[in-house]
């Protein structure tokens, strides 16, 4: 043992040539805190120390994977810190990497798993990779709002090119080993258990001089040197593919091709260091903030997930009760992720509707090369259709998705119930109707609760896993754990009409109402909000979901929340729904819809609505961009508040998640409560306070003054 700390360790592998080790004491994967930052440049030092060492293998002690990169959790601490502290704390790491780098004998990185962020910066800086045939690299900071900060855009591109280095951090994926290979950013891809002796192969390789590793070294120390040409087009021409591909509210990807461009022509160190400066400007800006925000409440989630998971009863096999393009899309994505599903209707017209909805998703991957016809015929003998309950018997979840009829699903859940195990859990598919009252028509009603999908299944991540007063917590578990294996987002909450997102979601859609009523064109209402960054404005969300869909879902909202959430007006969706204009099915409500080249529904401009809607609407005017966005907003943020005050969802994170995860919220804004809090609490009240005239949605809760009052927020400082 040459060296041994707390999260490296520097051993004698054979004949001169050393392991330099990564496993992070305490923690099940490597990554680079404080502490490992340290202990790295104390083992770098020993290295040079040690006159009999003649090369280094930089391995991972931890299976599976190798280095997934910075530890995040210190992220909002650390971008808190002063500018100047902040480089320092970065060109102090750059120093260390670069270190390992200069080291004045061979290196090689073997790399067992995957290597993320931090994790791939450090195997820039040894000589050569070799990757796991299992493995995979990447540089994903953008994700985050930021750019790789420890040398990724400095040592990339002389690695792999401008333009391939350009696609990888802007895309910010990560890379299978055959992608690697090809553009060179490894130097070969084994199988793990070949990796350490693969490795070795090369350093002797290079003490014997057929490899040229000072030479390797030298390659990323110069200035990257593009020809006049060439650097137009990798930089002209990939910036404008870029700034499409990210979009106004994600500055990170655009950032990261300005940081190549400009520090192109500098020696590694001085390159290193305008890498740093623009690294910083990114880490110190609100999308940043916001995007390390949502990572952090993602982790949280997925712990808890984990936590929850470990009461959860088996899941080998489940059922769909209504096999419509509902019934057939959790059939599909059950199918898909592997757990076989009997999908029952009473009728054959039902079933066939239903395996054609699964049929078509299936074909659509298979035309796009990410099925082949084997799997694709695999997945379909894993749904089996059915007009009886003869096969029930062994069923661990059943899920009903039949016709939003509390009467109908009372029945068909309690017919269900008889005819399967005293262990099988029941869930109920609904979007509206209470968990508890579905339930009291049940003998085991804890062995029941509610699984909201949202519509398309296989496109949209969140599953509401709703809690009844009688649903047991193995219950709960279950359906978690049958979402988590269908590749779900699962988010528990309590029972109350609408649950937690459509609840939050129609005083959103009141906010509209009003604001049509006021005499807004719904057409500049949608521009808005689609530049707040909504993937589509709420007439054409209207339009999309079904207006005949939303009106009864409001009313339920009505009754369930009558002192902010009935009106005694007509309003601009009434009109729609009693003219029978429902939206895409029909094929006409605020738009109309004519099929693109790809059959696919084209919305245009309809004057028929501005004529009907002038029944309720007062004479059509322009509205600031601002006053559309607070008078839409407040609301929803309104709503979500009361959700969380009212014990409806457990945290600010799951609430914010939810959002983002089943109707779109603006991911770079983080959520309802994040937005609040990046307005400032106190700024919001008096915000909403202006519009409380309006109607009670605008009314901030006693709580939420206080909260104002005592300076806190939904994220702690």
């Amino acid at each position: 043992m040459i060296y041994q700390g707390k999260a490296f360790k520097v051993l004698t592998l054979e004949n001169g040539i050393a392991e330099l080790r990564f496993d992070l004491d305490g923690e099940s994967v490597n990554k680079f805190n404080r502490l490992a930052i340290e202990d790295l440049d104390n083992a770098v030092q020993a290295i040079k120390a040690e006159g009999s060492i003649k090369g280094v293998v930089l391995t991972s002690g931890k299976e599976g994977v190798f280095i997934v990169g910075a530890d995040i959790m210190e992220f909002t601490s650390t971008f808190r810190q002063e500018e100047g502290e902040l480089i320092e704390m970065v060109m102090g790491v750059n120093r260390v990497f670069s270190s390992f780098e200069d080291l004045e004998m061979p290196t090689v990185a073997a790399i067992n798993g995957s290597a993320l962020g931090g994790g791939f910066e450090i195997c820039l800086c040894a000589d050569y990779r070799v990757l796991s045939s299992k493995g995979g690299v990447g540089l994903p900071e953008v994700k985050l709002g930021i750019y790789p900060g420890w040398g990724g855009t400095v040592r990339l591109p002389r690695l792999i090119g401008a333009d391939n280095a350009v696609e990888w951090i802007a895309a910010g994926r990560e890379q299978k080993p055959e992608a690697a290979l090809k553009v060179g950013a490894v130097d070969a891809v084994v199988d793990t258990e070949k990796l350490v002796d693969s490795a070795v192969a090369i350093i002797k390789r290079c003490l014997a001089g057929e490899l040229d590793f000072n030479a390797r070294k030298e390659e990323k120390r110069s200035p990257l040197k593009l020809p006049l040409l060439e650097s137009l087009m990798v930089f002209e021409t990939t910036m404008a593919v870029v700034k499409q591909q990210a979009g106004p509210h994600m500055p990170a990807p655009v950032a990261s091709v300005k940081a190549i461009k400009k520090h192109a022509d500098l020696p590694r160190d001085e390159a290193l260091k305008v890498e740093a400066e623009g690294f910083i400007k990114l880490a110190k800006s609100p999308e940043s903030d916001v995007l390390v925000g949502l990572f952090l409440n993602d982790q949280m989630l997925k712990k808890k997930t984990k936590a929850l998971t470990k009461k959860a009863g088996k899941v080998e096999k489940a059922a769909v009760l209504g096999a419509g393009i509902m019934g057939g899309g959790i059939a599909y994505q059950s199918a898909y992720k592997g757990t076989p599903i009997l999908m029952k209707d009473i009728a054959q017209d039902g079933l066939n509707l239903g395996l054609t909805e699964a049929s078509k998703l299936l074909s659509k991957r298979v035309a796009r090369g990410r099925m082949d016809p084997l799997k694709m015929g695999e997945v379909l003998n894993h749904i089996v259709p059915t007009l009886s309950y003869s096969e029930f018997g062994d069923i661990d979840v059943v899920v009903e998705a039949v016709v939003e009829n509390v009467n109908v699903k009372k029945a068909v859940l309690a017919e269900a119930e008889g005819q399967v195990s005293e262990n099988a859990v029941l869930a109920s598919n609904t979007s509206t109707i209470s968990i508890t009252e579905l339930a009291k028509g049940l003998k085991r009603p804890e062995k029941f609760c509610g699984m909201h999908f949202f519509n398309p299944v296989h496109a949209m991540p969140l599953v509401e896993v709703i809690r009844g007063e009688k649903t047991s917590e193995e219950t709960v578990a279950t359906v978690v754990a049958y979402a988590k294996k269908m590749g779900k987002v699962p988010i528990v909450v309590n029972d109350c009409p609408g649950f937690l997102v459509n609840r939050v979601l129609f005083p959103y859609f009141g906010g509209f109402a009003s604001l049509v009523k006021d005499g807004a064109d719904f057409q500049q209402v949608d521009k808005v909000m689609e530049k707040f960054g909504w993937p589509m404005g709420p007439a054409y969300l209207l339009d999309v979901v079904g207006i005949d869909t939303g009106c009864h879902a409001e009313q339920v909202m009505a009754d369930g929340f009558p002192d902010r959430m009935s009106r005694d007006w007509k309003s601009a969706i009434d009109v729609m729904f009693e003219n029978g204009r429902f939206g895409q099915k029909t094929n006409v409500g605020f738009y109309k819809y004519e099929q693109d080249k790809k059959g696919k529904p084209k919305k245009v401009v309809d004057e028929t609505s501005y004529t009907l809607l002038s029944e309720v609407s007062a004479e059509r005017r322009e509205f600031e961009t601002q006053e559309i966005i607070d008078r839409m907003m407040i609301p929803l943020c309104m709503e979500t508040v009361r959700t969380l005050e009212d014990g409806i969802v457990d945290t600010a994170a799951e609430a914010d998640l939810a959002l983002l995860n089943g109707i779109g919220f603006p991911i770079f804004r983080g959520g309802a409560l994040k937005y609040i809090d990046s307005i400032g609490l106190d700024k919001f009240v008096e915000l909403a306070d202006q519009y409380a005239h309006i109607s009670p949605l605008y009314q901030p809760t006693e709580k939420l003054r206080e909260m104002a009052r005592e300076g806190k927020t939904f994220y702690g400082a």
